[in-house]
């Protein structure tokens, strides 16, 4: 910059005349032109951030992706057709700055495709997280070329959903004391005893003193609805204890899980644990099996009577891609999407997301769990088989298999902006772990069959008891491990407050002034909560856009003295 230049962008100066034709002493920035700092490059702290389990994920993980975006891409000057915009950038610049995001965030992983970048962007352009130098958004193309870009003044972020909480669902177990239709009280044998402490102790060896009455009740035989409601029940809560929520009203409608679907699908198995329909014609196509066998199998195809011909597995994997495809509901359902988006906050626990993910995949319809099993398994297969050639010169056959299938897998029915790399993040995990999760947790079955042997067994009652005396006594408490208290003891804190700062940043009702007194005092409150909601001063003034304060022009008039009556000099004097 020359001598008698303005000072921009934090560059100091020699002395002269700035842009407003002031003389400035050296070091001094020029008032007529604004001064923007620096944007911070990018470091390991800003994708340090996990995105745990629990209601609106998918909103929060989209809110969490612009600002680190805005924080970490470069603004400059740039020219185009003879003229000059400041602080933007091009799109191939935000195409690798969002790519690098992604893929260094813990939240999506390095598995992230540069396409799937561009996509994201277009999703930026289309809710005006981004826009052209013209201002325009909404309708345009987001390409991976020299197109330039900015960041539009008014805040990207979405507010949560007002959604309606489910209501919950109380299951209806058998009552004991009632009798059953046509049956007297007579026929079920009851034996009341008055025992003393002499006969008490004859009998066990313990004096404990008098003993209340007592009677013996023979319970009835659960029925098959019993049982299935036993299994939902015990299921859910299972389900909601590895999750760590206080409820799952948030993130599934219990009153769509349907108990038969749990049962069948845990015991209507084969000896490799796919489920076995009742109903053959919810069944996939005999071409598709035969299709999804050969690829499997490959080179060895016993269902193979066609000869073979040069890119014959290309055509044969098309042909399954094109089937799935034209699915009209993914296989996890669009009403369990919310529960696996859940999960996916869970994938840093290994042990956890499988016990997650089994129970989940539990409450699927039978056809979809097994279309599921058998789909994943064949990914699964086709990625680590080394005689399968190539089915794509350019892309991995991994990362085909996830481009090809995550879709069809999990989606949402509302188009979410972020459905694509979740999708791909749940899908990459059950291919690694796809004999795990879909099969029938053992420990969550055992359970729940000791309990129905145990509630129909003979019970003793004693005299106003409310419970029986076969039941084990409850647990209240059970020892955890150091860490596994102290991420208990992080989260259950941590996420009450980050509700009430985000409500608090969210709130448009409040007017700025107020929003930043109380921003202020949550900050000097709580500094470790502000400084992860807020990592750095950018992504605290997306809330407060800037507004354009233009000065009015200074009249030549305004700057004469006032207007003094005359006055007679001595010259005047005759």
């Amino acid at each position: 910059m020359r001598k008698g230049g303005c000072r921009q962008a934090g560059i100091q100066t020699a002395g002269g005349r700035g842009a407003c034709g002031r003389w400035l002493p050296r070091g001094r920035r020029c008032p007529a032109r604004p001064h923007h700092p620096p944007t911070p490059p990018l470091t390991p702290s800003m994708s340090a951030r996990l995105v745990g389990p629990g209601p609106y994920r998918a909103t929060r993980l989209w809110n969490e992706i612009i600002e680190l975006f805005r924080a970490a891409m470069p603004l400059r000057k740039h020219r185009c057709r003879f003229k000059s915009y400041e602080r933007c950038f091009k799109a191939s610049e935000a195409v690798d700055c969002l790519h690098e995001l992604l893929g260094s965030n813990q939240n999506f992983g390095p598995e992230v495709t540069r396409g799937q970048t561009v996509k994201l962007l277009k999703k930026f352009l289309k809710n005006h997280v981004i826009e052209d130098i013209k201002g325009r958004w909404g309708k345009e193309d987001f390409q991976d070329d020299g197109h330039l870009y900015r960041f539009p003044p008014s805040s990207p972020l979405k507010p949560y959903p007002k959604k309606p909480s489910f209501g919950k669902e109380v299951i209806k177990f058998p009552d004991w004391n009632e009798t059953k239709v046509g049956v007297s009280q007579e026929h079920i044998p009851v034996k009341s005893v008055t025992m003393n402490s002499e006969m008490w102790y004859k009998r066990h060896s313990i004096a404990i003193g008098e003993v209340p009455a007592c009677k013996l009740v023979l319970r009835r035989e659960l029925t098959q609805a019993n049982i299935e409601e036993i299994w939902k029940s015990m299921t859910l809560s299972r389900l909601q204890k590895v999750l760590g929520l206080n409820s799952l009203d948030e993130v599934l409608d219990t009153k769509l899980v349907n108990s038969k679907h749990i049962v069948q699908n845990a015991y209507n198995v084969n000896k490799q644990g796919i489920v076995i329909l009742e109903d053959k014609s919810k069944d996939l196509p005999h071409w598709i099996l035969s299709a999804m066998k050969c690829l499997a199998n490959w080179p060895s195809c016993s269902d193979l009577k066609q000869p073979t011909y040069s890119g014959f597995e290309r055509d044969v994997f098309k042909t399954i891609v094109d089937y799935f495809g034209q699915m009209k509901e993914p296989l996890l359902t669009f009403n369990f999407f919310d529960i696996f988006v859940c999960v996916l906050g869970l994938l840093q626990k290994h042990s956890k997301a499988v016990e997650a993910l089994q129970i989940s995949c539990l409450l699927l319809p039978p056809e979809n769990r097994r279309k599921l099993q058998l789909l994943v398994r064949m990914m699964a297969r086709i990625s680590f088989n080394q005689d399968l050639p190539p089915l794509s010169e350019s892309v991995r056959t991994r990362t085909l298999m996830v481009q090809a299938f995550s879709r069809c897998i999990l989606c949402s029915k509302d188009e979410m902006d972020l459905d694509e790399l979740l999708a791909a993040k749940l899908v990459s995990f059950l291919m690694d772990n796809y004999q795990e999760i879909l099969n029938v947790p053992s420990s969550l079955k055992s359970s729940i069959e000791e309990h129905v042997v145990h509630v129909q067994r003979v019970q003793i009652k004693y005299t106003g008891a409310d419970t029986d005396a076969t039941f084990p006594a409850p647990s209240f408490c059970h020892q955890i491990s150091t860490d596994e208290f102290e991420y208990q003891r992080a989260t259950g804190c941590q996420e009450p407050l980050e509700a009430l700062l985000e409500e608090i940043a969210m709130n448009k009702e409040i007017s700025v002034k107020d929003k930043k007194k109380k921003l202020k005092q949550f900050q000097k409150s709580y500094p470790e909560v502000y400084k992860e909601r807020f990592p750095t001063p950018e992504t605290e003034a997306v809330l407060f856009p800037e507004k354009s304060k233009q000065k009015p022009p200074i009249l030549m008039w305004a700057l004469k003295k006032p207007f003094q009556p005359f006055h007679r000099t001595r010259s005047f004097r005759m």
